[in-house]
């Protein structure tokens, strides 16, 4: 995984600030290539819970990621009980790891 390990702390702890302490959050895409280089980050947010506003909750977690990681393109998925599963989630559940 090309994520630091101070990368992954500072994902986990936005992921609580932004969504809770009971949201978890997976990485996948080509951050999983150790031989890649470069590339966006693909975060997946899973939420126990549904969300009120799921687009502003993205749009808030990709930010923050992004402007921890110097302003790499970060790209944020949720994945809530009231949201429509879809067949990226899919590949993010299958392939993606827990940070």
């Amino acid at each position: 995984m090309r994520l630091t390990n101070h990368q992954i702390l500072a994902i986990r702890q936005l992921a609580n600030q932004v969504a809770g302490d009971k949201s978890r959050v997976r990485v996948f895409g080509s951050r999983l290539d150790d031989t890649a280089q470069g590339g966006d980050v693909d975060l997946m947010l899973e939420l126990p819970e549904s969300v009120d506003n799921p687009a502003l909750m993205s749009a808030q977690m990709s930010d923050l990621v992004s402007r921890a990681m110097h302003g790499r393109k970060v790209d944020v998925l949720l994945s809530a009980p009231n949201l429509m599963r879809l067949p990226i989630h899919d590949i993010a559940f299958k392939e993606g790891q827990l940070l």
